[in-house]
């Protein structure tokens, strides 16, 4: 009784923290997107990078997440 008490603990815990593992990717990556599209703002003296950037990042770790927590659920 122990020893499956203890791998549905350790089971628990290993999605916790891939879980959380995602949350700072996604918001690592999302952070790098508005930093490369604000310093091409600036390079070029454009404006529509930062937000075209921020929200291909914003897209690109949504699409991420739903992968991993699909593969996680199988």
């Amino acid at each position: 009784m122990s020893k499956k008490f203890n791998e549905t603990k350790n089971k628990g815990l290993r999605t916790a923290m891939s879980l959380s593992g995602m949350a700072i990717q996604m918001g690592v990556t999302i952070y790098l997107g508005n930093r490369l599209g604000s310093w091409l703002d600036i390079k070029y003296s454009k404006e529509g990078y930062e937000t075209a950037l921020t929200l291909f990042a914003i897209f690109l770790s949504m699409y991420s997440m739903i992968k991993r927590v699909t593969r996680l659920h199988q």
